[in-house]
């Protein structure tokens, strides 16, 4: 990957809905150029897929909450039976094992403090394997980006 590479990228990030030719201006390369470029990194799974990103408070889903989880147990069948059923919650939008004191964060995407317990007290707390949880709030966002600098 070079330079250019890396600054298409960038672009891309910013708003991957640039056409080809607004590209090759920015780039000084010809429209070709860019969106061989582009179906290089589409191949080599530099760029997975491209999404909408949406406002969430626009979708009733502006209450954000990271939960802490531990297991009960730490085995092959705890571990994956967890896996298996948090990836089914549609409120977690992401979900991370992590070393300390927990053994998962989770990242859950809400209407209000209301859909939060209803949440908790009719899908997350039935899953196996979860021996504890530790919920932390949003107050504010600071920064949230999906642009990585190349």
């Amino acid at each position: 990957m070079d330079a250019i590479d890396k600054k298409l990228l960038e672009f891309l990030q910013q708003d991957a809905k640039k056409t080809t030719k607004e590209l090759s201006s920015k780039l000084n390369l010809s429209v070709t150029a860019v969106y061989e470029r582009i179906k290089k990194l589409e191949r080599e799974g530099v760029i997975s897929k491209y999404v909408t990103l949406l406002d969430k408070k626009k979708i009733d889903k502006g209450f954000m909450v990271i939960c802490q989880i531990k297991l009960v147990q730490h085995n092959v069948d705890s571990v994956t039976t967890f896996e298996k059923e948090v990836v089914k919650l549609e409120e977690v939008l992401e979900c991370y094992h992590v070393s300390g004191d927990y053994d998962y964060f989770i990242k859950i995407y809400v209407k209000d403090m209301e859909a939060y317990r209803e949440f908790m007290l009719t899908k997350l707390t039935t899953l196996q394997h979860i021996g504890s949880t530790h919920s932390v709030f949003m107050i504010g966002e600071v920064k949230n980006t999906t642009v990585f600098t190349m």
